[in-house]
This record gives C-alpha cells, structure tokens and sequence, in this order.
C-alpha cells in the first residue's frame, strides 16, 4: 500500500481553498454529489464556464442561451473581420505567423506594450509618458493580481486590504499565496466610495507593517462605480506605510473618458493600475491582462513571471485589437453597450419587483435590488429570479446578495439589443411568477 495521503501531503490552506466557482455551473444535478463536496460551493460563484461532472449541463454561447454574468463584450472582438466574412466568423485578418509556432514566442512583447502605452498616453492626469518600460503583460489581471503577492507578501506573515463588496480573485490569489486579508468595507450603496479615513486607519495601526498591497477595483465590481481619483491619492500619500496601491481598472472603458490613473505610475513609484483587453475589447478568450507601474515594480515583476507567458497568437491578437482597426471597432461596440446600458437604467424601474439601481453606470454592468411582495429587497427572491432565469429561460445573470453591501441584488452584464429585449421580457415573467403576482 502506498504511503501517499493527499490530505496530509499538500499545502493546508490550498486543501480549504474555496476556489472561483462559476454561475454558469448552476443547473440541477444530475447525480448525487459526493459526501465531501459542499453544496454551497455551486451557488453565488464566479461567471465562467467550467467543466463539472456532477451538474446537468452548463450554460454555453451555443445561440439559445443569454449570458449576462460574467461582464463580457456581447458584441465580439475589437478585430475587424476579412471582406466578406460575418462578424462571427472563426477567421479574420489579423497577421498570425502560423509558420513561426514552432518558436517559443516573444518573453518581453515590447511591440505590445508600446501600443498599450499609447492607448493610456492620454496625459489627463500628467505630462509624463508611460513607455514599456512601465508595463507588466500576463494571462488576464488574474496574473499580476498573483504576481503582486508573491513579489511583496511573505506567506505566513504578511497581509492584503481589500475593499468589499469587490471582486473575488484578490481573496482567491491570498489564500493561495498563505496570505491573510484586512478587510474595509466600502460607503454604502449606491456611491460605494472608498472610506478613505478607515483605510488610512487600518494602514496606521500597530501591526500595519504586515499589510503590504491594498486592492481597489475602479470602476468596482460589483459596483460599477469609480472609484475618486482624490481618495486614492490621499492613500498613496499616507505618510508611514510601505506598501503598493494596486488599482484595478477592468472596466474603466466603460468611465468617461480620462478616468484611467494609468499615467499616474510616472509619478507614484507604490501605484499599480491593472487593466484587461477581457471587457471593452472584447478580447476575454485570449487572457491578455496589462499592469501599469513604476520601471522598479515591472522589473520585479518581469523577473517573476514564467518565460514565455504570452503566447505568439495572444500577443499578435492582443496587438490587433489596440491597433488603430482594432481601436475603431471597440469604440464603436463601446456606444453600442453605453446606449443598451442606458435603456436599462430607463426600463428596468418600470418592471414590477424590480428596486433600486445600487450601483453606478461607469461599467458594461448594472446592479439591481429584486424586491419581495413587501417592497423590500430580499435575497432569497433575488436567488430564485437568478435560478427560474437560468433553469427556464436560458437567460443567465449574477446574483450579489451575499455581498456586502448588495441585498437582493443581481448584476446584470449589459448585452445586445436583442439580448436586452429578451431578458427585460423574462425578468418580467420571472419576477412575477417568483412574487405570487
């Protein structure tokens, strides 16, 4: 017999992890879970689409399903299509060297960095220039959150601060890593502002030396609110602690224009800004995440990281969609998300059991109460609206309810014209079924 006992030989803390789970997961099942399992762990769970032999079936973009869960640019890539191709078609006119993958790819990307310098070269906040040298490029932001940690945070000893209700991967990548979380919640809905006193707070207090990272998501997820370009200053000028300030800008394409603090690593040597090509450039099948910050912090960065990280067809994608075509085609699905995003917020008040909008518009999502036959927002509501919506209208959302701040709430990726027709007509249907009206 041998000796092997996984649960003795692994890492305690990646044995309790709770992993990203994923609402597209949710559906009946099909057999018995096994003992081990938790029951909990399929529900409130991170939009992707994953593989789970214990449910009946997954929600996948197979035309008869609405995905509105997991923030993606219903629209499609910011490439531009050959003459005569369908927006949907597998091929496009981006120059891949298919004769060149028998090499490994590119271990810097400056080429690609340099488009995403001048993409953020906006100089609304600074003079200064961001040049490659600033840059880290991974697979998605999930890379660098990851890579920040185990460059500053000692396992065992050292901590992050967070800011709920935010998004689940910086807890994910700490429990990970052996890394404990000090957690300040954010202003009360619908501003979610950061409370900058508290922050400051717990970044003075004894013991604070441990805290090494703070995280805050602007435009916040699942918020959807910018986050003040004074507060976060007035964090990054705190007068005694030595830690990074790493500002997640996912969706900030979705703010008014000169909201990105990209530019603000030329003059911050703690800042990191990270961004994504996953949400307005449509671009999520290709993992392409970017981290603006000082040369010092990239170094380190750069160092850390795997050799060849991005991959030949990543990189000549990725660099297709900041390209001048490709910048063209994201603008142009960006006032079409923006004027769906604007029909909701005019038609979802009208729909009875619907409730307040608890979040802002400065994403491609927007954050909803589901009310009871009270009036009041209501958890176990929202949950079976998120449930008849998926099992028997195809249509899938994200409920929040769990989260800090969040009550009742589902979040709900702003889609097609089409994709916002139907959901509004099912969440009407839905609603009332669920209501008893």
């Amino acid at each position: 017999m041998p000796a092997f006992n996984l649960a003795t030989c692994a890492r305690p803390n990646i044995l309790a992890l709770e992993p990203y789970r994923c609402a597209r997961e949710y559906a009946t099942l099909s057999s018995p879970r096994p003992p081990l399992l938790n029951p909990s762990s399929f529900l409130f769970s991170r939009p992707c689409i994953v593989s789970n032999p214990f449910l009946s079936s997954d929600y996948k973009d197979d035309g008869t399903n609405i995905l509105l869960d997991a923030n993606e640019n219903a629209f499609g890539p910011s490439l531009t299509p050959p003459a005569g191709a369908s927006s949907s078609s597998s091929s496009s006119s981006t120059d891949i060297d298919w004769l060149g993958l028998h090499r490994y790819p590119d271990p810097h990307q400056r080429d690609l960095k340099q488009l995403l310098c001048a993409l953020r070269n906006t100089h609304a906040h600074t003079p200064a220039t961001l040049t490659p040298d600033h840059l880290f490029v991974g697979v998605g932001s999930d890379e660098a959150i990851d890579a920040l940690i185990r460059c500053f945070c000692v396992p065992g000893r050292d901590r992050i601060l967070t800011c709920p209700p935010t998004y689940g991967m910086y807890s994910v990548s700490a429990q990970v890593n052996d890394v404990s979380l000090v957690k300040v919640p954010l202003g009360p809905a619908p501003t979610f502002a950061l409370d900058v006193p508290a922050v400051t707070d717990a970044l003075s207090a004894p013991g604070s030396e441990t805290i090494k990272l703070a995280y805050f998501c602007s435009p916040g997820n699942p918020t959807g609110a910018l986050l003040a370009k004074a507060d976060i200053e007035t964090i990054l000028a705190h007068p005694t602690w030595n830690g990074v300030v790493v500002v997640d800008e996912a969706y900030v394409d979705f703010a008014p224009d000169g909201a990105s603090l990209a530019e603000l690593v030329t003059q911050h040597p703690n800042l990191v800004v990270m961004q994504t090509l996953s949400k307005a450039f449509g671009m999520a099948g290709i993992r392409l995440g970017a981290a603006f910050t000082s040369p010092e912090i990239a170094r380190v960065l750069n160092n850390l990281k795997a050799p060849y990280n991005i991959s030949s067809p990543t990189s000549a994608l990725a660099s297709a969609a900041v390209g001048p075509q490709g910048l063209a085609v994201m603008r142009a699905n960006l006032a079409r998300i923006v004027a769906q995003r604007e029909r909701l917020v005019a038609e979802l008040p009208r729909v009875p059991g619907v409730g307040r909008l608890r979040g802002g518009t400065e994403s491609n999502f927007l954050l909803y109460e589901m009310l009871n036959a009270a009036g009041e927002p209501d958890n176990d509501v929202a949950h079976k609206v998120y449930s008849v919506l998926a099992e028997n209208q195809g249509v899938v959302v994200r409920f929040r309810g769990k989260e800090h701040g969040c009550l009742g709430c589902l979040r709900i990726t702003v889609g097609t014209e089409e994709e916002v027709t139907r959901f509004l007509s099912s969440l009407k249907e839905v609603l009332a079924q669920v209501r008893g009206q």
